[in-house]
């Protein structure tokens, strides 16, 4: 069973909001909450490393979402 920190009754009306609306609703959220799942990677990554430019800060960000594990040798 997965973890959730979301409440039956929430999850319950979080759905019935989800089915009210269209498709196009739908994509528009997750794509926000996609935005917003980046922002909060960027912050943290110029958090641990405030002497990064934006570039590197980006470049992290890329990396943790495709290529979450230690980098290869050639690559670091």
């Amino acid at each position: 069973m997965p973890l959730s920190d979301t409440s039956p009754a929430a999850k319950k009306l979080q759905m019935e909001i989800f089915a009210a609306m269209s498709g196009e609703e739908r994509i528009l959220c997750l794509l926000e909450a996609s935005e917003l799942t980046r922002e909060f990677a960027k912050s943290k990554i110029r958090s641990d490393h405030p002497d990064w430019d934006e570039a590197k800060v980006l470049r992290e960000v890329l990396r943790l979402q495709f290529l979450p594990g230690k980098l290869p040798a050639g690559l670091r």
